[in-house]
Parts: structure tokens; C-alpha cells; sequence
């Protein structure tokens, strides 16, 4: 066992860069696929049954196929089709399609949009009578009570199960390494296990650091749930 490799300033520094792209990636791909699974939950949940059909095709096969493959498909699959090559120089947006980074991150987005549209449109669908007929004697058209009513609520209900899918998102991260050039902490432990054969260590570190990130959401997400989620306990009598 040679930990001491591992203090060595440029592995430290590998490591650090390491755990910065997986931040980078962890947060912007629950951004971006906040907004997807929003607009996908309201569409799997409105009237417009074609559309529904077609988001519900949509995260079907998102939920049906490794996210690995999803990397691999839009890394080797879009980002080396001819046609695509050959306006990422000039043509927005394809010109993202060269780095590395927005490849990995286009299929994160996707990925965890696909999972929380249907979180979030089973909670919609969950909502208490109660709670609707309580909008629609105060007046409110269906737009307006699920803006002021339903979704509020059903995003709070949501937020266990969320919870979740944002710690699997940060494991999920690891696959980033598969892309060439980036360097997550996955590939800093890839890394360092080629450079100097200490597989054990460069891993181990890299599962310690996971663990800690791990550790900070879930407790980020109890204490929300704690005071989000309080009206749903029990009543002390």
C-alpha cells in the first residue's frame, strides 16, 4: 500500500480538477434537466394526447437504456456524424458538439429529465381532489391552478424520490471518464492507477470522495424535506 502517492501535489491537483468537472457536471446537468422534466411532466399530464404519447416514448426509452450508451451514442454517435462535423466550426449549436464536456453533459440533462418528468407527472397526478376543487372555488382556470396549486405541491411530494435520482446523477457522473478528455474523478483515479499500477489506492480515494459528496446532498435534502414535507407528518395528538 502506497498512500502517500496520493498526497503528492500533481495528484492532489488531478483529483481537484477531477472533483470540479463532476461538480460542474452534476449541477448543470440537474439544471438543465430541471426545465425538461418540468415542461415533460406538464405535457405527460395535459390534454394533448399525441404529445403525451410522444413524451412518454420519450422517457420510456430514456428509462430503458443504460445512460452509458446515451454517452456513448451522442460522443460517437452525433458528435461524429459528417454532417455535423462539418458545421461545428461556424453553425450554432453544433459547434458544442467538438467538446467533450457538453457531449457529456447533453446526455446527463436527457437522462435525469427523463426520470424526473415522470416523478414529477405521478405526483401531479396524485393531487387531492380536495385540493383542486379548493382552486376551482376560488375561481381558478386549470392553467392557474396548476401553477399556484398542484405543482407546488407536487414538487414538494416529489423531492424524496428526487433526492435520490441527484445522488444517482452524482454517481452516474463517473461515466464521464468513457468520454475522451475528460477528466472527472473517475478519470483522475484512471489516471493515477496508469501512471504508477496502484488500482487499490487511486479507486478507494476516488469512492471516498463520492461517499463525502453523497453525505452532503442527502443531508442538504433532509433538512429540506424537513421543512418543506412538515405539514405531511403526523399530527401529535
Amino acid at each position: 500500500m502506497n498512500w502517500a502517492v496520493l498526497l503528492e501535489p500533481q495528484n492532489l491537483a488531478l483529483y481537484t480538477q477531477g472533483i470540479a468537472t463532476t461538480l460542474a457536471l452534476l449541477f448543470s446537468s440537474l439544471a438543465a434537466g430541471a426545465v425538461l422534466a418540468l415542461v415533460f411532466a406538464l405535457l405527460l399530464t395535459g390534454p394533448w394526447a399525441p404529445l403525451r404519447w410522444l413524451v412518454g416514448t420519450y422517457t420510456y426509452v430514456i428509462r430503458g437504456t443504460p445512460l452509458l450508451i446515451q454517452v456513448y451514442l451522442i460522443y460517437y454517435g452525433l458528435g461524429q456524424l459528417e454532417w455535423i462535423q462539418a458545421r461545428w466550426d461556424t453553425v450554432w449549436p453544433w459547434t458544442h458538439f467538438k467538446e467533450p464536456f457538453f457531449c457529456a453533459l447533453l446526455a446527463f440533462s436527457l437522462n435525469t429529465a427523463g426520470y424526473t418528468a415522470e416523478m414529477l407527472a405521478g405526483a401531479i397526478r396524485e393531487t387531492s381532489a380536495g385540493e383542486i376543487e379548493a382552486a376551482q372555488a376560488y375561481g381558478m382556470g386549470r392553467a392557474q391552478a396548476m401553477w399556484r396549486i398542484v405543482l407546488p405541491s407536487a414538487m414538494r411530494r416529489t423531492l424524496p424520490a428526487y433526492s435520490n435520482e441527484v445522488v444517482m446523477m452524482l454517481h452516474s457522473t463517473s461515466l464521464a471518464s468513457a468520454v475522451p478528455s475528460m477528466l472527472d474523478v473517475t478519470g483522475a483515479a484512471s489516471r493515477i492507477y496508469s501512471d504508477y499500477y496502484l488500482p487499490f489506492e487511486a479507486y478507494l480515494a476516488a469512492a471516498a470522495i463520492y461517499l463525502a459528496a453523497s453525505f452532503c446532498l442527502i443531508g442538504v435534502f433532509k433538512l429540506s424535506e424537513g421543512r418543506l414535507l412538515a405539514y405531511l407528518a403526523p399530527r401529535k395528538s
